[in-house]
């Protein structure tokens, strides 16, 4: 099997900078696997049902991209994955700054390393939290997320 990357999150909701992020990412491994963390220590706008189904909806066209829950510690996941490597995408300093932390702890524990990416420059100003505040508003989404988000968004919002 070829070069295998896990690119974790919550993803509550997928944005375009997550999928720009999985795009790029297979182009360099032969196959990401996209983790979604299911009980995150922060409030979740969606269940891990929901938030599955929505970043699955975003890569159906992408070959060679699984998309997974997991409910452990991110270095367990990998070890059970057999993968060593994983990506994370970092918009600002302030992301690196807490990212590196994780990276050297993840390293530190079970010799995982980790590549640090940026999102491309049209979505780098995109974050879950700005698009479930414009999503709160019932606000214009199209420029942030896939229509199927948008969709699961104005359902649990209420927007027409």
């Amino acid at each position: 099997m070829g070069k295998r990357v896990v690119y974790p999150g919550t993803f509550d909701p997928p944005h375009f900078g997550h999928l720009d992020i999985v795009k790029r990412s297979v182009k360099i491994f032969d196959e990401v696997i996209v983790a979604i963390a299911k009980k995150p220590r922060k409030y979740l706008l969606f269940d891990i049902e929901e938030r599955v189904e929505m970043f699955q909806k975003m890569v159906e066209d992408i070959p060679n991209v699984k998309v997974k829950s997991f409910d452990c510690l991110l270095v367990d996941f990998l070890k059970r994955e057999g993968v060593n490597v994983i990506v994370r995408g970092v918009r600002l300093f302030t992301d690196f700054e807490y990212e590196l932390q994780i990276a050297l702890t993840n390293y530190r524990l079970a010799g995982v390393e980790t590549i640090f990416m940026m999102p491309s420059q049209e979505y780098i100003h995109i974050s879950s939290t700005i698009v479930r505040d414009i999503a709160s508003y019932c606000g214009k989404l199209e420029e942030l997320t896939h229509p199927f988000v948008i969709k699961k968004l104005r359902e649990k919002f209420g927007c027409s």
